[in-house]
């Protein structure tokens, strides 16, 4: 197994990792209401994405409550 020959400064290890850095997310203004958001998604505030409103567009479900199915009797429990 491969052994490093000889201990890694302070200074050189911090210099290979001085590109090991966190960059802070891009934001842009919403055209609609100027709210800063990422890029390539639709405002969470108005709802526009370049423009048009995607609210509309956008429609939940609505699941209607189905009355109780019918108990299935048969013939022999009828007697």
């Amino acid at each position: 197994m491969a052994v490093p020959f000889r201990k890694v400064s302070k200074t050189r290890r911090n210099m290979r990792r001085t590109h090991y850095k966190i960059t802070a997310n891009g934001l842009v203004e919403c055209t609609n209401c100027g709210a800063k958001i990422r890029p390539h998604r639709a405002c969470p505030k108005c709802g526009f994405y370049k423009g048009v409103d995607t609210s509309k567009k956008v429609e939940t479900k609505v699941t209607e409550e189905k009355a109780p199915k019918k108990a299935k009797t048969s013939k022999k429990t009828e007697e």
